[in-house]
């Protein structure tokens, strides 16, 4: 779909509070070049709607104990990073904690 063809926003101001806040869950890669499209897309995207979106890459490894999902409460979306992963059962946790407190 073209830009063209997408609404398009009523102006170019940065909203200065943060209307939304993103976990990406992976082991973040300077080097990786989908890692680096990631939040290269994510700040596109809300620059192109007019929204501030903070975005916070948690570490598979940290999210391996239940204890430790809580935090990701405090997220309005959680996004699974592509590639591999040190830790599968870290995103594995993270998947099922998005699905089961429905956070997209």
């Amino acid at each position: 779909m073209s830009k063209a063809l997408l609404p398009q926003p009523i102006n170019n101001i940065r909203v200065s509070v943060i209307n939304m806040k993103i976990a990406v869950v992976g082991d973040y890669d300077k080097n990786r070049p989908s890692h680096v499209a990631t939040s290269e897309a994510i700040a596109q995207s809300a620059n192109y709607v007019s929204q501030a979106v903070f975005v916070q890459w948690l570490p598979t490894q940290s999210l391996e104990v239940n204890s430790a999902l809580s935090l990701l409460q405090e997220f309005d979306g959680i996004w699974g990073a592509p590639g591999e992963h040190k830790s599968s059962l870290g995103i594995i946790n993270a998947i099922q904690f998005a699905l089961e407190k429905d956070i997209p």
